[in-house]
């Protein structure tokens, strides 16, 4: 009997540091780390005093059982230990148009999940020959009203478009087939909350140059969705996505000139207000306003919203360098091109001054320190420090 190869998702944590193998008996030494039984004996044996992982000289060489993970990985054993032939039989019923709508999802969420376990098993799915066709084929030929086979799809593509060439076959096939791209605005509109951003990643995926980003724009209504629920606030992860797709996106004057009239400005301002928003959406909000600050309207809606330059102030020195460099480029836009009398009160009132030098200090010569110098002399006029001078060698912030 030829033995099947066995395509299986290994969490790091079961595999045993010494041998990598899922560890059969996992026991963990004085240090914490854990090892398969028969390896670590074989090390303490062979007369090393030391853990192999953190290099510690070992206070003692026992070893307690790891029941815990033990269990893990017994339940894991069971559940995800996949035979090959059975995930191409899935991937064949896939693409297979006479399978019934049940059927499909039932194969696309085995296939979802055996993706879902490691990446190895996201390679296999995405090298498979006809896979990503197949899957988008199931896009292209369901009716507008199956969304939980839409959903299953978009999950199942979503999980694989990093891998290597999916990208760049999903921009073929989606932008050569005008009437796919609706269904993503369907599956926004109608799915659920993880099929919302699956199906946001994957636009934001294929738009890898200006014909696509236009094909995608030309998605009746896309952006006036967006933004809706950008506005609702519904989800950090959520928010990310819209985020992540509108920096892309606004490669045009007319999308910046559209997100402003839609009140961009405004929804920006209040997460950058919001305490609990993650630093990664901070600093996506931060970009969208750098792009927003570069076109007339933009500027217009930043001074009737001066607020907006105070919130972006007060994040300055707890985002990172992209950021922070993004965060100067949308104060310098409003206080040195625009000259915006109610932004720049804004930024001194939340001690920009204070700020922008602790920017300067951390930048090397380069367009954001001079950026920065510039800001300091327009700022130190505006508050009434007259000509300020920036060549401190240290400046203390408090």
């Amino acid at each position: 009997m030829v033995r099947q190869e066995l395509y299986i998702a290994v969490p790091n944590l079961f595999r045993c540091p010494i041998s990598l193998d899922v560890m059969k008996s996992p026991v963990s030494l004085c240090t914490g780390v854990t090892y398969d039984r028969s390896s670590i004996q074989h090390w303490l044996e062979s007369g090393h005093d030391t853990c192999p992982a953190t290099m510690q000289i070992l206070s003692t060489k026992e070893f307690v059982p790891n029941l815990t993970l033990h269990r893990l990985i017994a339940h894991w054993s069971h559940q995800l230990t996949v035979p090959e032939q059975e995930v191409r039989v899935w991937i064949e019923k896939i693409k297979s148009e006479n399978e019934s709508e049940n059927s499909c999802v039932d194969y696309l969420v085995k296939v979802a999940k055996f993706a879902t376990g490691c990446e190895a098993n996201r390679r296999f799915l995405a090298s498979y020959g006809g896979f990503v066709e197949a899957v988008f084929g199931v896009l292209n030929r369901k009716r507008r009203s199956e969304i939980a086979v839409l959903e299953s799809a978009v999950r199942v593509l979503n999980l694989i478009v990093n891998e290597n060439g999916v990208k760049e076959k999903l921009n073929r096939l989606i932008l050569k087939t005008y009437n796919c791209l609706p269904l993503f605005l369907e599956i926004l509109r109608e799915g659920n909350l993880d099929s919302k951003i699956g199906s946001i990643k994957i636009l934001d995926s294929i738009s890898l140059d200006n014909e696509s980003k236009r094909r995608v724009l030309e998605t009746e209504n896309l952006l006036s969705a967006l933004f809706d629920y950008l506005k609702l606030a519904e989800d950090q992860a959520l928010n990310d996505a819209i985020l992540s797709i509108l920096i892309t996106l606004s490669v045009y004057r007319s999308v910046k000139a559209q997100l402003v009239e839609l009140g961009m400005v405004q929804i920006l301002t209040r997460i950058l207000s919001d305490s609990r928003t993650q630093i990664l959406t901070v600093e996506k909000s931060i970009k969208m306003l750098s792009i927003v600050a570069t076109c007339s309207e933009g500027r217009l809606a930043l001074s009737e919203e001066a607020s907006c330059a105070g919130r972006v102030v007060e994040r300055v020195m707890k985002v990172g360098k992209t950021a922070r460099e993004d965060a100067v480029v949308v104060i310098w836009s409003m206080c040195c091109v625009y000259k915006d009398a109610r932004v720049k009160e804004a930024v001194v009132n939340s001690n920009g001054l204070t700020k922008l030098l602790l920017v300067m200090q951390s930048e090397n010569e380069g367009i954001v320190r001079k950026m920065c110098g510039d800001l300091v002399k327009v700022l130190g006029k505006a508050s009434g420090l007259g000509n300020y001078q920036t060549k401190t060698a240290h400046i203390m912030p408090y």
